[in-house]
């Protein structure tokens, strides 16, 4: 007999053994570059959740945005900036699949993948109150709960998104983290000016793009 699983449940049935079910954060973006404020988003995640671990899912050829860098470097970037944390893994199913990339398309793979597993996705406020307009955020949510780090700015209504997406409120936690207003567009027009932003880039990071003029 194989085993049976219910999504959201914190333990699977074999026989008559209980086995543990594997609780992952998912961070989805470019990573162009990763900056402090994914580090803090996961990390927060981590501890609030009490996740086995983070996956970094580098996106390959992004449906909504251009990256302007390769894919091979934003690869070795993300992976420089989690390499001191055993808790945090790249995983590559999003960089090396076909397009277009939206979450709802990736998490079916994931769960294939990680056949037992309790995936939460991490994202910050804003993201949250665009939600309803992601591709299929319903077959989304159906894979994956929602675990947020709220912006300065913006206050998501629950019961507004819900009119959109009715089963949201229910799968929405909130993380009580430190929040710095932070973006990767940011980082890279202050590099593009060799304006160096130590703490903001992990140190690898920043050698990295220095190195290969990444911004320049």
């Amino acid at each position: 007999m194989g085993v049976t699983f219910r999504l959201f449940k914190h333990s699977l049935k074999q026989n008559n053994f209980v086995i543990k079910q594997e609780k992952l954060g998912l961070m989805c973006g470019t990573f162009n570059p990763p900056h402090i404020g994914h580090l803090i988003l996961a990390q927060t995640a981590l501890h609030e959740l009490g996740l086995d671990k983070v996956l970094f899912l580098p996106v390959g050829d992004p449906t909504h945005k251009q990256t302007g860098t390769p894919l091979e470097h934003r690869l070795k970037m993300t992976q420089l900036a989690i390499a001191d944390n055993p808790d945090f893994e790249l995983d590559t199913t999003d960089a090396f699949r076909e397009g277009p990339h939206y979450t709802s398309t990736l998490l079916p793979l994931l769960r294939s993948k990680y056949l037992s597993a309790r995936f939460w996705l991490l994202i910050g406020g804003d993201s949250l109150a665009t939600f309803p307009h992601w591709h299929q955020p319903d077959q989304l949510l159906e894979h994956c709960d929602l675990a947020v780090l709220n912006r300065p700015g913006y206050d998501p209504n629950l019961a507004d998104l819900a009119k959109s997406v009715p089963n949201l409120p229910d799968q929405v936690t909130f993380l009580n983290g430190p929040y710095i207003h932070l973006s990767s567009s940011w980082l890279r027009e202050n590099l593009a000016k060799d304006e160096r932003r130590p703490y903001l880039l992990p140190a690898p990071v920043s050698e990295y793009a220095s190195t290969h003029k990444l911004y320049v």
